[in-house]
This record gives C-alpha cells, structure tokens and sequence, in this order.
C-alpha cells in the first residue's frame, strides 16, 4: 500500500526573471563566440575578448545571482 504524497511544485523564481537573466548571459556568450571570427595569428585581442566574455557569461548567474546554491533548497 502505497500513500499518495504529491507535493505541489514550488517555483524557484518567476518567468520573467529567469528570461532577464538568459538573455543577457546568452549574449554575452554568443559575442564570445562572435569574437572568436576577428581571430588571426597577427591580432590576439578578439581572444582575450573571448576569453573574458566566456568567463563573465559563466561567473555572473552563479556568483553575483546566487544561481550556483539553490539546487539544494528542497
């Protein structure tokens, strides 16, 4: 016999605010990427460009939002 514990679902953050944070990421790591087109062997800019993007593409939603910690909250 088994007893029927269903839990309601509970919401982290909204919609919205999580598209609000995607966005800009997603951009951020898309002109990373776009960087990456301006890469010769004369000009090394566009990968420092790349280099810094990428790592701010990851290091904002999980150090200055809190994102990396909320795993573990149930």
């Amino acid at each position: 016999m088994s007893s029927n514990n269903t839990q309601s679902r509970q919401v982290e953050n909204s919609l919205g605010s999580s598209i609000a944070v995607f966005v800009p990421m997603m951009v951020l790591f898309l002109g990373a990427i776009y960087s990456l087109s301006f890469l010769t062997l004369d000009n090394v800019w566009p990968m420092a460009i790349c280099l810094v993007l990428f790592a701010l593409s990851f290091w904002i939603p999980q150090t200055l939002l809190g994102r990396s910690d909320s795993a573990g909250e149930n």
